[in-house]
């Protein structure tokens, strides 16, 4: 069976055979709410995805029905928190996201209809959330369909091989975007097959700290 992807690609030669030789890449899952992607993203920063899943699970069992509401995550005792493996300074961004869930500024239905961009923005204004964490959320927590991330190492790495790019990462990101606007409306898909060519998927569970 063709590679129903590869015909999105047809203006890039070079990521249109990487796609046509790649398999499938399939997308499900509804998409996940904004404060709790922002918390695994915190408690995942620098960590395993094995370790992260093991501290989210015993961060989660602190609340009633495992669901961490915003007033109770800030009337934990930080020894309470330690204790299940966060750090001081992560447990201050989770202090700090649940501040923004109280004050009603992570509303998805409030959220769900914003640009990219601005929706980016208003993350990174999240003590702990930067830039690349914004993205990743966006990319595989909401499934945004054109989200290109050119801070992402993986994505640089297979870039430079499939495109023969010479300049470290940081002088590339310009080349990194442009190369990119011929996928559009399509860059989160084609960043998985860039990330799959790599055998390196990403996932919001093991995003570094910014």
């Amino acid at each position: 069976m063709a590679q129903p992807h590869a015909s999105l690609f047809q203006q890039d030669e070079l990521l249109y055979q990487l796609v046509l030789q790649a398999p499938e890449m399939v997308i499900s899952g509804e998409p996940r709410p904004i404060y709790d992607a922002l918390l695994s993203s915190v408690i995942s920063q620098q960590l395993s995805v094995k370790a992260a899943a093991t501290i989210k699970a015993r961060f989660l069992a602190l609340f009633p029905k495992n669901y961490p509401d915003p007033a109770l995550v800030l009337s934990l005792p930080v020894e309470q928190m330690r204790a299940v493996g966060l750090s001081r300074q992560k447990i201050g961004y989770l202090q700090n996201i649940a501040e923004h869930k109280a004050a009603g500024k992570l509303e998805d239905d409030q959220l769900a209809h914003l640009p990219d961009e601005e929706l980016i923005t208003q993350l990174v204004h999240i003590k702990g959330i930067g830039r690349w964490t914004a993205e990743m959320i966006l990319m595989f927590a909401l499934h945004r369909p054109d989200v290109m991330p050119v801070d992402d190492l993986g994505i640089y790495n297979a870039m430079k091989r499939l495109y023969g790019l010479e300049p470290p990462h940081k002088q590339a990101r310009a080349r990194m975007l442009e190369l990119s606007l011929s996928w559009r409306p399509y860059r989160t898909l084609a960043c998985r097959y860039l990330w799959q060519s790599l055998n390196n998927m990403p996932e919001v569970s093991s995003e570094p700290q910014k």
